[in-house]
């Protein structure tokens, strides 16, 4: 098998990490993409015919249209524009093969929601765009106002890669940790609930963490009504996908002073407008869907790529296969 594959990539990536991903899948040939996207979020419409292993955003239909392909590795935790019923049908029909970069983003996306947490309990925001007095009434307040993790409570919605990750970082604080999974496969070392069990648990969470992709199912999980369930000064974090969210609810909630503030990492459009209301909300803090970033981000790809291409060829499991 190793013999006759032909790997395909549409990644745009620096001389020096081509050059190590040719050795890794040598002596197969790589076939680099005439027009390779800019961004790990981004999507090809280059063609795959000819192409065993797609290594990248290859795009849909390519994929769906090419007679060779036997397995799709796609260079982010995310996989929104394939997770269709239509998609999955064809790929199991063709016994395609489907793994993402779970294991990439998760530490990463986890320390963003930590320093997320951490900034908002020690009011740092506020802290920073303050200056007053020892000892004045507004430096008494901020004082005041600043809070401790230890014994706080929190809710994940979704509990994969990324809330792992969290889980382990957070054992320090001694938070009381609940996570809504639809499926939970019975190893998860915090509480599991279903949506039967979330209005309670939406209720007495003092962070409330959105790991949701985006499905069918998950769009506009977050809707007026729970964010009017979350408890009074809860804090609402979002690093699935900000279609997950009714962001004209958000803004009501924060508006109003039932939520105490907001972290997005994600939004619905990217980048959201500048004159969209949550711009201009002091306590909504919006990042521009870094949360994965790292440096030798690329490196990491990399690296995790070809840790499943040996084991492809070996015919071993593969890393985060989603199918």
């Amino acid at each position: 098998m190793a013999k006759s594959l032909r790997i395909f990539t549409d990644l745009t990536l620096q001389p020096e990490i081509v050059a190590r991903l040719r050795e890794g899948v040598a002596p197969n040939p790589l076939v680099m993409a005439e027009e390779p996207i800019r961004s790990v979020l981004g999507a090809s419409d280059c063609s795959l015919e000819g192409v065993h292993i797609a290594f990248g955003q290859p795009g849909v239909r390519q994929v769906l249209e090419s007679s060779t392909l036997r397995w799709v590795h796609v260079a982010s935790a995310g996989y929104t524009r394939y997770d269709t019923p239509e998609f999955w049908a064809a790929a199991r029909k063709r016994g395609l093969l489907f793994t993402n970069s779970s294991s990439v983003y998760a530490r990463p996306c986890a320390e963003q929601l930590f320093s997320y947490m951490l900034a908002q309990a020690r009011q740092l925001p506020r802290s920073l765009d303050t200056r007053c007095a020892n000892g004045s009434p507004e430096w008494l307040a901020l004082r005041r106002d600043c809070s401790l993790l230890h014994g706080q409570s929190v809710l994940m919605l979704g509990f994969g890669a990324i809330a792992r990750a969290l889980v382990r970082m957070l054992e320090p604080f001694e938070m009381r940790i609940t996570a809504l999974r639809r499926q939970p496969k019975g190893d998860e070392p915090v509480a599991i609930i279903d949506e039967a069990g979330l209005p309670a648990a939406l209720t007495g969470a003092d962070h409330v963490i959105n790991i949701l992709p985006s499905s069918p199912v998950t769009d506009g999980f977050m809707t007026e009504e729970r964010f009017a369930q979350m408890k009074p000064g809860a804090v609402f974090y979002n690093m699935g996908r900000g279609t997950t969210v009714d962001q004209v609810a958000l803004d009501r909630a924060l508006r109003s002073g039932h939520l105490a503030a907001a972290w997005l990492d994600v939004t619905d459009p990217e980048p959201l407008p500048d004159e969209h209301p949550l711009r201009h909300l002091p306590n909504c803090f919006i990042t521009p869907h870094v949360g994965g970033g790292h440096h030798g981000e690329y490196d990491s790809l990399v690296n995790h790529f070809l840790a499943n291409y040996r084991r492809f060829v070996n015919g071993e499991p593969l890393l985060d296969r989603v199918l």
